[in-house]
């Protein structure tokens, strides 16, 4: 570790070599999973692009050509709205690498207008919690095998306002856009956890953790109410810090030899808003077992996923 880790001030240089490393990141094309994938790729890995869109990520593969001679990415294409998708997305992943050491579940929708995805999933938690939980499922067994090998899920500091109402998952009888979110950003912290501790009983080499990038300027605003479009400028650079900084914590919990299962890394600043990244606390909903035993089933219900832990 270099004097500037040791300092507290972790950032991309502190990255181990990823050389021979095949790294799986949803929601690439753009934000904190493209600026990941950027430095994952400038320390040797392969990324794949998981991602909906074939032209954003056309786009993505050719900056990162650009800024990193001789990289090695591709694109996979993905739409977590919709359960065909992530199994076609799945099986094409199983064909092309046997082996997997990272997956970064990224890619979400934040404050959306209520709709459904093609299985009639609330949007936003159908894409940010059921969308990972399936593909992480089908995609597992091939991380299994691999030391060192990660699950990183992101989430936000919007967990903290998060409730899971089982009687209503799916946002159907009462739906606020904010309290959706939140309950989505819940569900992905709760499922790392529970997944950590299926790890651990089973005895695999893979570790289960999660990242939230504090407030990074990204693209996930633009659903924002009209008030909130038109403050947020004013405000963004005390709000904000830059999606290539929001990335680390994610980078962090991805690749650094110390970071365990089960911890959650975030910004070090004021309120987790901004900052470098290290290992932070998450609300005590997180860490209700029993509901995360309970999200854990319906989600396999829901899905009709499965899991080889």
């Amino acid at each position: 570790m270099n004097a500037t880790a040791t300092a507290g001030r972790w950032t991309a240089t502190d990255v181990p070599d990823q050389a021979g490393r095949v790294a799986v990141i949803t929601g690439a094309n753009t934000g904190i999973g493209y600026e990941a994938a950027k430095v994952l790729a400038a320390r040797g890995a392969t990324v794949v692009l998981a991602c909906r869109n074939p032209e954003r990520a056309d786009d993505a593969l050719a900056r990162i050509a650009a800024a990193v001679p001789g990289a090695r990415a591709e694109f996979l294409r993905l739409d977590l709205t919709s359960l065909a998708s992530i199994r076609e997305a799945a099986a094409e992943l199983r064909a092309r690498h046997p082996e997997i050491d990272l997956l970064v579940n990224n890619a979400g929708v934040m404050w959306t207008p209520r709709s459904t995805t093609a299985d009639g999933f609330e949007l936003q938690f159908g894409t940010n919690h059921l969308g990972h939980f399936a593909f992480t499922g089908l995609v597992l067994d091939r991380l299994l095998p691999v030391v060192g090998s990660r699950v990183v899920t992101i989430s936000s500091m919007g967990h903290r306002t998060g409730r899971l109402d089982f009687d209503d998952l799916q946002s159907e009888h009462s739906y606020g856009r904010h309290r959706a979110y939140g309950a989505s950003k819940l569900a992905n912290l709760m499922f790392t956890y529970e997944l950590q501790r299926r790890l651990e009983v089973a005895g695999a080499n893979t570790a289960a953790v999660a990242a939230h990038p504090g407030g990074a300027g990204t693209e996930l605003v633009r659903n924002s109410p009209p008030l909130i479009r038109f403050l947020y400028p004013l405000f963004e650079p005390l709000i904000t810090q830059s999606a290539e900084r929001g990335a680390l914590p994610t980078l962090r919990a991805a690749t650094d030899p110390f970071a365990r299962g089960g911890q959650y890394y975030g910004p070090d600043g004021i309120g987790e808003v901004k900052g470098f990244p290290k290992r932070v606390g998450s609300s005590s909903r997180s860490h209700d077992k029993l509901a995360q035993r309970r999200l854990w089933q319906e989600s396999l219900q829901l899905t009709g996923a499965t899991f080889p832990v």
